[in-house]
């Protein structure tokens, strides 16, 4: 039998998985810069976790979600975002209380489960890097997270982003948009999808989010929620937009634009780009917004919450197709070529010698002639080649070449073994 890995899922493998190291370690120095810190949660949650939070009428929770019962017959799902498992973590670790430094501000990075259609880009097993910050009402607040995430941007040498935002305002502001939705969408039932049918008394702003050719049509004339915000929602999204003025942010309004879940309110946003890479037109590489609600539906207290995600395979598509360049990070600092095989113990130790002083190094271990060793170093691009056979042993000597400048020596083994830095100094 063949075996291949699931459909939907990718074997990420050296040489490509640098890159992907490299993306997190920007991620984690660009958040370090805000005081932002680390959380990881489980790969899996109870079903309640997600169906609660994303909403029972969301595409995650009726078609995509990865759910099943256990042994215990409990009903378990694999994470689909990254959101609610922090919530539920943020309200049963009672981070809320008063002795944790306020906002709470903290970051994710891992895998997630969705079962869709995989295609260039969007896999079934995805990686997300999500940031999520409590305890702050201020449009201040949304504002960092915004500014944050177009400088990680920055910082992977994307350009040409497109910001985009919305407000979905409080819940009064959505209590009467969804009364007008309804009253616009009904007249047209019939025409309607079979999804936007059904969701369309649950939850109409789901209607706005269709793919649906023929639903688009309709949502294009829908009315707009701007024209429905409270006096309280319109002050928070000015204040919002005053600030991303002040910093200089350059963003477009976008009134049709709702999210696919339904634990958002206030300020949404997504981080566009054109990119053939990723299809035609703009396309979202990093969304999401405020959401207030969210903590007290999990068990706590009234904490407001704010933070975004993005696809890691989606982002370094884009990169790719950018023409960024990532850093080489598999350097070698010195090869070990051993001539006979009574220097097979003195490669290892010396080998080893040089990790413990934080070089990296190699040998050989397919017990390949000398010759066949020097082409591997070369060919791995080793700094220094270091050579030593019978003769060598005989007066504890080693053979050390620098071989960008050519310059060599034969040194002490003791000195090599003690003081690699001090021996590679002499001949750099």
């Amino acid at each position: 039998m063949r075996y291949q890995r699931p459909k939907g899922t990718a074997d990420i493998l050296p040489g490509d998985s640098q890159h992907w190291q490299y993306v997190e370690s920007v991620a984690r120095q660009v958040f370090s810069k805000y005081r932002f810190e680390e959380i990881r949660t489980p790969l899996f949650e109870n079903f309640e976790v997600f169906s609660r939070t994303s909403g029972d009428t969301s595409d995650i929770v009726t078609k995509e979600m990865y759910d099943f019962k256990d042994k215990g017959d409990r009903h378990i799902s694999l994470r689909p975002e990254g959101t609610a498992g922090v919530v539920r973590a943020f309200v049963e670790n009672k981070l809320y209380g008063p002795e944790v430094q306020k906002p709470f501000k903290t970051y994710y990075m891992g895998q997630m489960y969705r079962y869709e259609r995989p295609q260039s880009g969007r896999q079934r097993e995805f990686h997300q890097i999500g940031v999520e910050a409590f305890g702050s009402d201020e449009p201040a607040l949304d504002v960092e997270v915004i500014a944050m995430g177009m400088d990680l941007f920055k910082h992977f040498g994307i350009s040409n982003l497109r910001l985009a935002i919305n407000t979905l305002g409080d819940k009064e502001t959505r209590d009467n948009y969804r009364q007008a939705l309804i009253d616009y969408l009904e007249p047209h039932f019939d025409e309607l999808s079979k999804d936007s049918q059904v969701r369309l008394h649950k939850n109409p702003l789901r209607v706005l989010d269709s793919k649906d050719e023929e639903d688009q049509k309709f949502v294009a004339n829908a009315p707009s929620i701007l024209d429905y915000l409270t006096a309280d929602a319109k002050q928070h999204f000015e204040r919002v937009k005053q600030l991303l003025d002040a910093l200089g942010i350059d963003y477009v309004v976008d009134s049709t634009m709702v999210r696919g879940l339904d634990y958002y309110n206030h300020t949404i946003f997504e981080v566009m780009v054109n990119s053939k890479a990723l299809g035609h037109g703009y396309t979202t590489v990093c969304a999401g917004g405020r959401y207030n609600g969210l903590v007290k539906e999990l068990g706590g207290p009234e904490v407001s919450g704010v933070g975004f995600g993005l696809g890691m395979e989606r982002l370094l598509l884009l990169m790719e197709s950018e023409g960024v360049e990532f850093p080489e990070e598999h350097h070698l600092d010195a090869y070990v070529v051993g001539i006979s095989d009574a220097a097979d113990t003195v490669t290892l130790k010396v080998v080893q010698a040089l990790r413990q002083q934080d070089f990296s190094a190699d040998r050989d271990y397919l017990a390949r002639k000398p010759k066949a060793q020097f082409k591997t170093a070369d060919r791995l691009n080793a700094a220094y080649t270091l050579t030593i056979g019978e003769a060598e042993i005989a007066v504890s000597t080693i053979h050390v070449k620098n071989m960008v400048s050519g310059n060599e020596v034969s040194a002490p083994l003791n000195d090599v073994i003690n003081d690699f830095a001090g021996v590679i100094k002499g001949i750099d």
